[in-house]
């Protein structure tokens, strides 16, 4: 019922694995991952890569396995809440993709695997084990232990685990599979509308046949009713379209936890990494991207220590400083496009931006933010 490790990872996911699979990379062994599912396993999400995602995905040397399960993206379509329409596109070559999370994730994670990471599915993580202060394992609801020298939570927005204790930020999401709807191709459709300020709805193609169609919208006193308003989006912006279309399975949807500032990342024992510690977009809902940097970075600093390079205190500063670096930027200018989002500014830019160059620039901001 217990097992020892030097490195326990909680969570699977693109930050779990990432970190996993880098730890590997950089010469470390006697790393465990658990998680409650197996692998493949299918996840809800719009499944958009940015151009910063794929780039983390070279890095890791996972790219070459994912590109051929992914849908390549060459252009956005947006539409403003007053109704004008702008194609943005930054050049002929994909600068973003759709990718599966079944795929993704069981693409980054195989390849931990191949690194020599052991995996325990099944396992339901519920409780720290410390010493004092200190976390040394977790102990599974079944009573299944791991006690590790350090312990990495990155089990997502539902995290009882991380260091981040605050009132939460959150915006959920509804979204819905369909076949058979015209689309241009190889193109995401980002709507903003009244429905959804300050977020947006979308269409993302994943495969030339089969679109994935969503909105994301504030509620933080849980009083809006996610399929009313899901309903009244689509009829107002897909009727047409999806009237001879099939649609896929069920709606599903799923909360995003965000932050504008990320806090201590870390305690005696523990780091944590990904959505557990609130670094999702809080403009886009993108985290797939700052999950795995995030992963990188906090396996850079594991490393750091347990080769001696600097204590744990040095380390893991410097953890919660490169997080903060990379991600508060974009997360502050997401803030302000939030607000320029309820202004007619957005409306006037789509409108007059009809040069080429302005539109290159539109959709560079829009894929990098």
């Amino acid at each position: 019922m217990s097992t020892k490790a030097k490195i326990v990872i909680v969570g699977a996911g693109p930050a779990g694995s990432a970190t996993a699979l880098h730890l590997a990379q950089l010469g470390i062994d006697d790393i465990t991952i658990v998680d409650l599912h197996g692998f493949p396993r299918d996840k809800t999400c719009g499944s958009g890569l940015s151009p910063r995602a794929i780039r983390t995905l070279e890095q890791l040397g996972v790219w070459a396995s994912v590109e051929p399960l992914a849908y390549p993206i060459k252009g956005i379509q947006v539409t403003s809440r007053d109704g004008h329409q702008a194609y943005l596109s930054a050049g002929e070559r994909a600068q973003a993709a759709i990718c599966l999370r079944r795929d993704l994730d069981h693409a980054i994670h195989k390849r931990s695997l191949e690194r020599g990471v052991t995996f325990l599915s099944g396992f339901a993580a519920s409780t720290p084990i410390l010493r004092g202060d200190r976390w040394v394992g977790v102990r599974a609801r079944d009573g299944r232990e791991v006690r590790a020298d350090w312990v990495v939570v990155a089990n997502g927005a539902h995290s009882t685990m991380s260091t981040c204790d605050g009132p939460k930020q959150s915006i959920h999401t509804i979204m819905g599979w369909w076949q058979g709807v015209e689309h241009r191709g190889h193109t995401v459709e980002m709507i903003w509308d009244d429905l959804t300020l300050p977020y947006y709805g979308w269409l993302f193609p994943e495969t030339q046949t089969r679109v994935n169609i969503g909105i994301t919208y504030e509620d933080d006193r849980k009083r809006k009713n996610a399929r009313r308003i899901f309903t009244a989006f689509l009829n107002k912006h897909f009727c047409e379209r999806l009237r001879d279309a099939e649609q896929l399975g069920k709606w599903k949807g799923h909360p995003i936890v965000y932050t504008y500032r990320t806090g201590a990342l870390w305690s005696p024992g523990r780091v944590v990494v990904g959505e557990a510690g609130r670094m999702t977009h809080p403009a886009t809902g993108e985290g797939i991207s700052q999950a795995m940097r995030s992963g990188i970075f906090a396996a850079e600093a594991l490393a750091d220590i347990l080769s001696g390079v600097a204590n744990e205190h040095d380390a893991l500063n410097r953890y919660d400083r490169r997080c903060a670096k990379a991600f508060m930027p974009s997360f502050w200018v997401g803030g302000l496009f939030r607000g320029v989002l309820r202004t007619p500014l957005f409306d006037k830019a789509l409108a007059i931006g009809s040069s080429p160059r302005v539109k290159s620039a539109m959709a560079h901001v829009l894929a990098h933010m």
